[in-house]
């Protein structure tokens, strides 16, 4: 089921599941961009293949909020604004350990391995890193289980997958990373949450668009835990 979330004449928003990737790789099982062009193909009765474009990419084992361009023009005003970061990109991640404070801004320099396809994490500039920083604050917490929310200022490789490990973190699932334990799904408690954006029509407003929860136990536990504390902590 393909899970769209917001759209209009320009844009798409949808919910990818964990465990999809979202364009095509070597393993060769269906993507979410071919996922948005048959969606766009049987709704809108198109005869031949629909143009999508992807705007930008969440990891395979994350879920969340992906938005695509349905016309050329709208994908290169996406990816100026992308470029631009004009966006705001939140995150909701669950870990096993608690970081020391209960909100702050983490700040590494990383590398990206990509043999190893994965991503190192420094303390202090070294080579070729780049400055990476990122904003969390603590939701709630159940059971030893700690839910953060977490918004990117840059988009690296693997930014909150390496950021939280090298804190001591690691994000619950994420076996690259130093968790103890896979999820029985291999997806990662990691969840594109939220996507803030100027439209591509710069007389409409900005489009904000929320993702919600993955039907899945660790997480529904943190749903109603939020919704008791008030609706707008979990949208």
């Amino acid at each position: 089921m393909f899970d769209v979330l917001w759209e209009d004449n320009h844009l798409l928003f949808a919910n990818k599941p964990a465990g999809v990737p979202v364009q095509g790789d070597s393993t060769g099982d269906v993507h979410f961009l071919e996922m948005a062009e048959e969606y766009i193909r049987v709704k809108y009765n198109k005869p031949g293949a629909a143009f999508v474009g992807l705007v930008h990419r969440i990891d395979r084992p994350v879920s969340g909020v992906v938005l695509f361009a349905k016309t050329s023009k709208a994908l290169t005003r996406m990816n100026d604004i992308f470029r631009e970061k004009q966006n705001v990109k939140v995150y909701h991640a669950l870990t096993s350990t608690p970081l020391i404070e209960e909100s702050g801004t983490l700040e590494h320099y990383l590398i990206k391995d990509s043999e190893a396809h994965r991503a190192h994490a420094y303390n202090q500039p070294r080579g070729a890193a780049k400055h990476s920083v990122l904003h969390y604050k603590l939701l709630s917490s159940i059971a030893g289980r700690f839910l953060y929310e977490i918004t990117l200022e840059s988009g690296r490789f693997h930014q909150i997958r390496v950021q939280l490990s090298k804190m001591g973190c690691p994000i619950i699932g994420d076996l690259k990373y130093g968790a103890k334990n896979n999820l029985h799904d291999r997806s990662i408690a990691l969840h594109a949450h939220t996507l803030v954006t100027p439209h591509v029509v710069k007389d409409l407003p900005s489009v904000t668009v929320h993702a919600p929860y993955p039907r899945k136990q660790w997480w529904g536990l943190f749903k109603e835990d939020l919704m008791k504390k008030g609706p707008k902590r979990y949208r």
